[in-house]
């Protein structure tokens, strides 16, 4: 079978960077386009002054959740756009996006929007109750994805 875009999902850790070249590897062999992709979550910022949305003070709690997403999506675009300039380097056209919420809908919608032909994306290797608390990313995608997928596992060394 022959891929010709490849949805990359990625986060900026060494799991991330593995993920990366192992897409960049499947790019170059089948001549494909990369679309690398990273999704911010919904989170409340762990300073966020709980006590005081009910004192009417929702203004302060809402703009340090603006300041901190603002900080994440800034950071993001320059490591994307680093992942893409480095794909380019090596002859493969790299386009890149991020979005804010839930990211194994964000990927399988993207993988269909964009007609992906293979999704790359990692795990972390996560069982049990830190898989049903922290969810799965990639067991999502692989249950819910429109086209193939390749998990590249994070090897751990003890």
């Amino acid at each position: 079978m022959k891929y010709n875009k490849i949805l990359v999902a990625l986060d900026n850790s060494p799991l991330g960077k593995k993920v990366f070249e192992e897409a960049l590897s499947m790019a170059k062999y089948h001549q494909a386009t990369l679309k690398l992709f990273h999704c911010l979550p919904l989170e409340t910022p762990s300073t966020a002054p709980y006590t005081s949305l009910y004192e009417g003070e929702f203004n302060d709690f809402s703009y340090l959740m603006r300041e901190r997403l603002e900080t994440q999506a800034n950071e993001t675009e320059t490591w994307l756009r680093n992942y893409g300039e480095m794909a380019k380097r090596q002859g493969i056209t790299a386009e890149w996006d991020w979005k804010i919420g839930e990211p194994g809908r964000w990927i399988r919608d993207m993988a269909k929007d964009w007609q992906a032909d293979l999704i790359v994306v990692g795990r972390r290797g996560l069982t049990g109750v830190s898989e049903m608390l922290l969810g799965s990313v990639s067991n999502y995608i692989v249950h819910h994805a429109p086209s193939s997928v390749l998990v590249v596992q994070e090897t751990k060394v003890n």
